[in-house]
């Protein structure tokens, strides 16, 4: 059987639809990894106390670039560990090890968003947030399914009357027509108010930042919302005209939020660890800010 990473090899018009990313942003990904990985390595190295000499014990089965196109894949297709092994030829425990060590490499490299790209450069930040009132950005949250909590008093906590089922939810704001995630929160309990988070939310932009949502955040500060129909009463042609106006810009931030779940693992009930929840989400968000183009790998790390 033809592994997933020489089918890509054989076929990268693929890599899209098996990675989520094209082929040559995928080889790029790889070979800015690369760096992070002798990184690590190197610092394992200084902790070894070394009874072997250099370059002794078991090879690894796995090139980086298949390591890379495991993780990728699991993100992408999310099968099963037994199954992802036997696509890549190493056992189940093996195909577990890689993915979270690559996954743990790939979120440090990838930043989820423009705030977080360049939050720890205050003077950057500062000219980003001034840069952003020039546009009205995008928002909107959606719910993921998760597992039910065997913890009681937990469960209710997660338990969504609108999906009638555990959920978390998560909220992304966007340029308009979509062009990149601004900023992203992730792994709130699925009841929590649209509104409530947004304000949370918008500490992190100028107060004189305007934004566009949908009925959801009506009475937030600053946020354009439709217009909503009251009790016995009909909307007037202006109000639906001035709704299918705001609704035409605002399904750019749905059609991300689409992107986002084309990575089953961001779409699907999330088999994996509670614990690693927040990690995984933030960094699909790289990766689709990778595959639209508004994240570009710095050149000087890639060869």
């Amino acid at each position: 059987m033809i592994s997933i990473f020489d089918y890509i090899q054989k076929y990268p018009r693929r890599a899209k639809q098996l990675l989520g990313i094209s082929y040559d942003q995928f080889t790029d990904l790889v070979n800015y990894a690369k760096n992070s990985h002798e990184e690590e390595q190197l610092k394992l190295e200084q902790k070894k106390v070394r009874i072997h000499r250099r370059g002794g014990g078991r090879k690894e089965l796995l090139s980086i670039p298949e390591q890379v196109c495991l993780c990728l894949f699991y993100l992408r297709q999310i099968p099963t560990f037994e199954v992802l092994g036997i696509m890549f030829g190493i056992s189940k425990t093996l195909s577990n090890d890689t993915f979270h060590y690559w996954r743990k490499i790939l979120r440090k490299i990838l930043p989820s968003s423009l705030i977080e790209q360049v939050e720890n450069k205050e003077g950057d930040l500062l000219i980003i947030q001034e840069i952003l009132t020039n546009f009205k950005l995008l928002v909107d949250s959606v719910e993921q399914p998760i597992d039910r909590p065997s913890d009681n008093e937990e469960q209710k906590k997660f338990f969504s009357g609108k999906k009638k089922q555990h959920t978390i939810k998560n909220q992304i704001v966007s340029l308009p027509e979509g062009k990149d995630i601004i900023d992203v929160t992730v792994g709130s309990p699925g009841p929590t108010a649209d509104i409530k988070l947004f304000r949370e939310q918008q500490t992190k932009f100028d107060e004189k930042q305007e934004f566009t949502g949908d009925k959801a955040y009506q009475g937030g500060n600053n946020i354009t919302t439709p217009h909503k129909k009251k009790r016995k009463q009909q909307l007037n042609e202006q109000q639906k005209e001035e709704n299918k106006a705001l609704s035409s810009k605002r399904i750019f931030v749905e059609h991300l939020i689409r992107i986002v779940k084309i990575f089953q693992v961001a779409s699907q009930r999330f088999r994996l660890n509670a614990d690693v929840y927040n990690e995984i989400v933030l960094l699909v968000c790289g990766l689709v800010r990778l595959r639209i183009g508004t994240f570009v790998l710095p050149n000087s790390a890639i060869n």
